[in-house]
């Protein structure tokens, strides 16, 4: 049996609610945004304080929606990224599918 991944702000709650893994990954976020700008460093005039005004504005409207807001799934493991590498993300992600 092959299994899928799929990301997106309302996957384990709206899309796939009954999905046998779910994770909510968050940071905090200054991180998000330093990771977002090095991401556009070269594609974007923009400030790292501008790029993290963007995503506080954005989580801000998301979890306030009325359709589907942005939330974790009762049942999903919350990870915070913000002190770990995407290679130790992952491998705490594939830890918990192992067990």
């Amino acid at each position: 049996e092959k299994g899928v991944v799929f990301e997106g702000r309302d996957m384990g709650t709206v899309v796939f609610p009954d999905a046998d893994k779910k994770f909510y990954l968050d940071a905090s976020p200054r991180v998000r945004a330093i990771r977002r700008y090095r991401e556009l460093e070269s594609k974007t005039s923009q400030t790292v304080e501008e790029v993290e005004r963007e995503i506080r504005l954005r989580d801000e409207n998301d979890r306030k929606r009325e359709t589907a807001p942005m939330k974790p799934a009762d049942d999903a493991l919350i990870l915070d990224s913000t002190d770990f590498s995407v290679n130790e993300v992952v491998e705490m992600m594939l830890s918990y599918i192992s067990n």
